[in-house]
């Protein structure tokens, strides 16, 4: 989960390196350092324990000239959040320094093998081990860093993408990678390389992404060669760096997750253009239109994801049911990569990825392909693995989304399932004109109905005051409401570090009801649909108990509000799109709550926003 980059090139390395890091802080925020090679040839590591703001602010009249470094914000795995585990690392003899993101899974090993060669650790990190590794066999032989690299990364068993710095070789950048993306942005002369493309857009107009077990050697004359690990030669496409990806400012928010629950409303807008068209009641898919036969001759869909991606697939795999009349199962990617689970060559695999780098949602993707499946991705970030690795698939053009706790991009992944599933359900004649044309007039209109749901912003914010003393929260919700109740649960662990639990409502009597007092907050999603009267039965029950419910209904609702402790009123919508608009008040009571308990919304502790390991 860490976030790395480097650059060689004519300008003052530093202030292009510590940016990198600013827009790379979401993977990663317990520690951040950077490594310097000044013109004089000398190197010097600066590592604060914190934030990248600690890192800049320890730079202070320290020597920081110089046009190669690499540098590291990070999400501690192999040691504790500190100075000396902090990257960069450097080996005994002072010529290599590096920056890893990823695992080395036998690094105990080859620490033991080490030491006995007489090789002393400072850090209990696996990247140390993974720097004096190479020291090691450098020492051992005449072999240029390529050479080195291809001998101790055969030898390495994990994950990794490093940058590292041969100090016989002041000119030159290496890196590699193996399950762990890294991309490399070519500029004049000059190269960036990072996680992801954010370092690199403002800095480079072109950019490329190693494969796996390739290592890239880059000049300053601006000459850059790539070789796998059997010294074979990698060519690779040379792409234009996208011109939206934009810089990440709050723009007069307290925070980027506020920021980004209140830009939902002009982002599913950006996420449905060109593909809803009201006029015309169509919506159109372009991997629909160009996967069509292999997309409708599936015999079932298996949605891949994780943590609030996977409760997206959730409410997809309900409306691919529905709508498509295919059968749909949504699971886990880590579970499903060590299930041996049965795929055909007739299976859609849909992999749900924000960052589209989610290590085991891309395990997932390998293991599918393997076996003959179709691959459609649904990602937000623009030339990510996933959709590298995928057959076909679409973005959900939400823009960047900073905050670690997920808010827009759960919506944009529930508008584009939903475009997916009218787009097939449409081909396959398994919907009606009138459910057809219906359907993509709500969704059109869901971006005005979640303005009126932002304005009930303040209320929330009162009510929240109510809630930081409590230990433990139960959400509920049925049908569609169940994924969306999940989700809320999901949000108030990661940022307010209280219990949460979601449930569906029928099953709170096989067990969760015994929870229920009056220090329990249960939040229930009572929405008008099918099943009202029976999640009315639900909150009668709770309150028999003298439970606390804090209840999410529609417009006009008088039956619960007479008898819940709050209400919060939403629009009516179709009940398939109540989750667009209900997440909106559970994402600002977890917000809220969190504020007021005094927690770092943005950066959760414990927690990156990309999970690029195991």
């Amino acid at each position: 989960m860490c976030g790395i980059t480097g650059y060689l090139g004519g300008r003052e390395a530093c202030p292009i390196l510590i940016d990198g890091l600013r827009q790379l802080e979401y993977r990663g925020y317990d520690s951040a350092g950077i490594a310097l090679v000044n013109e004089c040839g000398e190197l010097h590591v600066y590592k604060e324990k914190g934030k990248v703001q600690d890192l800049e602010a320890g730079l202070a009249g320290k020597n920081i000239s110089g046009h190669l470094g690499i540098a590291h914000t990070r999400w501690a795995t192999h040691g504790e959040p500190s100075a000396v585990n902090a990257h960069p690392h450097v080996s005994s003899s002072g010529r290599f320094a590096i920056v890893h993101n990823g695992i080395i899974e036998n690094y105990a090993v080859i620490r033991r093998n080490l030491e006995k060669k007489g090789y002393a650790f400072k850090s209990s990190t696996d990247t140390e081990v993974l720097v004096q590794l190479i020291d090691y066999v450098a020492s051992c032989s005449d072999s240029d860093t390529v050479a080195v690299l291809q001998e101790v990364l055969d030898e390495i068993v994990g994950a990794y993408a490093i940058a590292l710095i041969d100090m016989k070789y002041p000119d030159r950048l290496f890196a590699a990678r193996k399950s762990s993306p890294l991309a490399v942005g070519i500029g004049d002369d000059e190269f960036i390389v990072a996680s992801d493309i954010s370092p690199i857009a403002g800095n480079a107009d072109k950019v490329m992404y190693l494969g796996d077990e390739e290592i890239a050697e880059m000049h300053r004359d601006g000459s850059l060669h790539i070789v796998n690990l059997s010294n074979a030669e990698c060519r690779h496409e040379i792409l234009a760096v996208p011109k939206n990806l934009g810089r990440t400012r709050k723009d007069g928010f307290d925070h980027f997750m506020l920021k980004e629950i209140f830009e939902q409303p002009s982002s599913l807008t950006d996420c449905m253009r060109g593909r809803v068209d009201v006029v015309g009641k169509t919506v159109t898919l372009s991997a629909v239109r160009e996967h069509k036969d292999r997309l409708l001759a599936a015999e079932r869909f298996i949605i891949v994801a994780c943590g609030t991606s996977w409760h997206a697939g959730l409410i997809g795999k309900q409306m691919i049911e529905n709508f498509c009349r295919i059968p749909a199962e949504t699971v886990y990617a880590s579970e499903f990569r060590y299930s041996n689970p049965v795929i055909r060559s007739s299976d859609v695999v849909i992999a749900i990825s924000q960052s589209g780098e989610t290590a085991d949602t891309l395990a997932a993707v390998e293991l599918a392909r393997s076996k003959g499946a179709f691959i459609y991705g649904i990602c937000n970030a623009v030339g990510s693995s996933i959709p590298r690795a995928t057959d076909t698939g679409s973005y959900i053009h939400v823009g960047p989304e900073i905050g670690v706790a997920s808010t827009k991009a759960f919506t944009g992944q529930v508008t584009v399932l939903a475009m997916l599933a009218l787009d097939i359900a449409r081909e396959k004649n398994t919907i009606d004109d009138r459910t057809y044309a219906g359907m993509i007039e709500e969704l059109a209109s869901i971006p005005e109905k979640m303005r009126v749901v932002l304005r009930t912003n303040d209320s929330i914010a009162s009510l929240a005051k109510m809630f930081t003393y409590a230990k433990n929260f139960i959400y509920l919700g049925r049908g569609y409401s169940y994924p969306a109740a999940l989700e809320g649960a999901l949000k108030l662990k990661e940022i307010s570090y209280i219990h949460a639990e979601g449930y569906p409502a029928a099953e709170m009597k096989h067990g969760p009801i015994a929870l229920i007092d009056e220090e329990m907050p249960v939040v229930i999603i009572a929405t008008h649909n099918a099943l009202y009267e029976k999640i009315l039965s639900n909150v009668q029950e709770i309150k028999a108990r003298k439970g606390r419910v804090i209840a999410i209904v529609s417009e006009g609702d008088t039956a619960i509000s007479d008898i819940a402790d709050t209400v919060i009123e939403i629009p009516e919508t179709i009940e398939c799109l109540d989750p667009l608009l209900v997440s909106v008040p559970l994402q600002l009571l977890a917000y809220h709550i969190a504020v007021c308990k005094g927690k770092d919304v943005d950066r959760p502790r414990n927690l990156a926003k990309s999970v690029t390991v195991e």
